[in-house]
């Protein structure tokens, strides 16, 4: 298979507009992805299915991230001149970067047997939450997308049924979120009471003494 490089080459050369990053992969895998803008997401999708020297037909898996706000920090040479002389010295600068969630494809050709090409979209930010989804490209794709929108809240634009799939209809929050907090109790279960005040103690330590340890 080609070289992620010449495949960037060729999705911005063949969609007007397009913009494709490379992300580099730090972990032991060293598998790099492609980011793609939501606004191409879909154009990018086709290409990368119909084209002749890919045909990345079969989307094996799709998932959620959640990047909260974060500081990078990050290390660079600078020239300074000292007791008259120019010296190149490192530092370290931080960059604050906001956080925003994430839905990554892992691709292959069952036709060419090649892959994966791993594909990322995000969104804006944590609060706006729409991607467009990619099930009509990749019919597979449809029951991933809905775990990830119930337990991350990205809403997938185009998805043909778009609705919870592990969580009960009335939940109303994303327990894979990183700032998600579990709430002391469930109304539609009962739950053993010992363990509810257990928890329940995290959070009103003094009410707890007060009480001697029960309720």
């Amino acid at each position: 298979m080609e070289t992620l490089e010449a495949i960037k080459a060729r999705v911005e050369s063949a969609i007007p507009g397009a913009q494709v990053q490379i992300l580099a992969n730090d972990s032991p895998s060293g598998q790099r992805s492609l980011v793609v803008e939501p606004v191409q997401g879909l154009q990018v999708a086709k290409f990368l299915r119909d084209d002749a020297g890919l045909r990345l037909d079969y989307a094996s898996n799709v998932t959620g991230v959640d990047w909260l706000d974060a500081v990078l920090k990050e290390k660079v040479k600078v020239k300074k001149v000292g007791d008259g002389v120019e010296k190149e010295v490192e530092e370290t600068t931080e960059k604050k970067r906001a956080g925003y969630l994430e839905a990554v494809y892992h691709l292959y050709s069952m036709d060419l047997k090649h892959g994966p090409v791993i594909l990322r979209m995000r969104t804006p930010n944590r609060t706006e939450t729409h991607l467009p989804s990619l099930t009509p490209v990749w019919r597979g794709c449809e029951f991933q997308e809905r775990e990830i929108y119930d337990l991350y809240g990205i809403v997938f634009d185009g998805h043909p049924d778009l609705r919870r799939i592990l969580m009960w209809d009335e939940f109303t929050d994303f327990p894979m979120r990183k700032d998600y907090s579990e709430p002391d109790d469930y109304g539609y279960e009962p739950t053993p009471h010992d363990k509810v005040f257990e928890k329940a103690k995290r959070h009103y330590p003094a009410a707890a003494a007060a009480a001697g340890g029960t309720v």
